[in-house]
């Protein structure tokens, strides 16, 4: 009897460290712009987003504690008006590199229109069927593309699924009428993010995601000139992305995310040859990063 409990015991231990959320968020609330003697609402929502994101099973995959993908979100609020919140939100993630403890940004989103209304103390419940909150669908479309973004830096389009469950929340969103949901023409909003993502139009982008992390970091304590040719290669083609769209909405996202990244990599240690024509083509998809792109070393 005691053999059989302790096995129980260890199997259900097993399971346990197996089945866990996929997310580990840091969620912060911002709020000093506000006047406001109520300044515990913005704690108590802080703790409930942080609870919701954290201890919510978004995937039916199981992941290991260390998997779990580490991501930030900060919600800033302009204004608040009883129970309406004007605010944006920044939204980051990363991902760990192979055989090292560095970890790569996937994104690094900055949304400033993410307005919604909340009371202290509401359940924050996500149902896929219906529309229930701009904040809950707003946050919940933020994860299911992070996790959408993030699988597809392991295998190539592998955050299909996720990236659709982002576009159910869109579409549910879009019964409201509520700004960001929106196809709009021209606007860089939730829309057109997923949109672009689902797009086959943005098919190499998402290649490029592959490429970079996979082929390119992944490999890195393996071969770091192999490793640096890869990621170059993958920024070159962004070139093509910028040749036929308007408006780079996807490009600025990436390299919101990557620039600091891109700097520091190709600013010390092994050279490609190629480290000129990467900065030439940096400097014509993104000439607003430009004094960045001058610090990599040809």
């Amino acid at each position: 009897m005691r053999k059989i409990l302790l096995l129980f015991v260890i199997v259900f231990s097993v399971f346990t460290v197996v089945a866990q959320e996929e997310l580990n968020a840091i969620v912060t609330i911002n709020a000093d712009k506000v006047q406001s003697s109520n300044k515990q609402v913005y704690t108590t929502l802080q703790k409930s987003l942080t609870e919701f994101i954290n201890q919510t099973k978004w995937t039916n995959k199981k992941f290991l504690p260390q998997e779990r993908i580490n991501c930030a979100f900060t919600i800033i609020v302009n204004e608040q008006s009883g129970n309406n919140f004007n605010a944006s939100i920044q939204v980051q993630a990363t991902r760990p590199v192979f055989n090292s403890s560095y970890e790569t940004p996937i994104l690094n989103i900055n949304d400033s229109n993410f307005n919604f209304q909340y009371n202290e103390f509401d359940p924050l419940i996500y149902n896929p069927n219906s529309f229930d909150s701009n904040l809950v669908s707003g946050i919940v479309f933020y994860i299911y593309t992070i996790l959408g973004v993030d699988a597809d830096t392991f295998a190539l389009n592998g955050g299909q699924e996720y990236l659709k469950q982002a576009e159910n929340v869109m579409l549910q969103a879009q019964q409201s009428g509520s700004a960001g949901w929106q196809n709009e023409i021209g606007k860089q909003n939730r829309f057109s993010l997923i949109d672009s993502l689902l797009s086959s139009k943005f098919a190499a982008l998402r290649a490029i995601y592959y490429n970079y992390h996979r082929k390119g970091f992944d490999t890195f304590s393996v071969n770091e000139k192999e490793s640096k040719t890869e990621i170059l290669n993958s920024i070159l083609n962004l070139e093509q992305l910028f040749n036929i769209t308007v408006g780079n909405h996807m490009i600025r996202i990436f390299l919101d995310a990557k620039s600091d990244e891109i700097v520091n990599v190709f600013s010390d240690g092994t050279r490609t040859g190629e480290e000129e024509k990467l900065k030439t083509v940096l400097q014509k998809i993104s000439p607003t990063l430009s004094d960045k792109w001058k610090k990599i070393k040809a």
